[in-house]
């Protein structure tokens, strides 16, 4: 009688965190997960650790919190991981007014927002063997561009 259990939505190579009622508003959320969006995790970290906005150590907690889940509950290789998915939901907001003039009232928003961050494992990248150029074949010699342009007149 208990609800069936749902589908994870993760693949075997990949880690979840997730930061909930973060204070900030999701667009200023979003332009900080702009900027680890699909890069290795050392380079995430270390954009955020000097990074000038407010909200970057917030995500830079998540982030970690995202890494230490592959390596712990996944035992995923924390030197191969970059940052899949960084999305930005849109949490509560608090009202709040603020009095005007003749007994008027002015809106003050305080939006919260949620974040979660998927990072995965890379698979190895097997490099092509370099082409050798063989020293005695010539490529094909170009059409004189005066004999093409004589063509294109007559």
């Amino acid at each position: 009688m208990s609800k069936q259990a749902r589908e994870t939505r993760l693949g075997e190579n990949e880690a979840m965190a997730v930061g909930r009622n973060i204070r900030v508003s999701p667009r200023k959320l979003g332009v900080v997960a702009g900027l680890i969006r699909g890069k290795r995790v050392e380079a995430a970290l270390s954009e955020l650790t000097f990074s000038k906005r407010r909200i970057a150590q917030d995500v830079r907690k998540v982030l970690q919190s995202a890494i230490a889940n592959a390596e712990n509950n996944h035992q995923l290789d924390v030197d191969r991981l970059v940052v899949a998915e960084a999305s930005v939901g849109k949490g509560l907001v608090m009202r709040r007014f603020h009095a005007r003039a003749r007994g008027r009232g002015a809106p003050i928003l305080k939006p919260f927002s949620h974040i979660t961050i998927v990072v995965r494992e890379r698979e190895e990248e097997k490099k092509a063997p370099a082409k050798a150029k063989s020293k005695g074949a010539k490529s094909a010699p170009k059409a004189d561009t005066a004999e093409v342009q004589s063509g294109e007149q007559a």
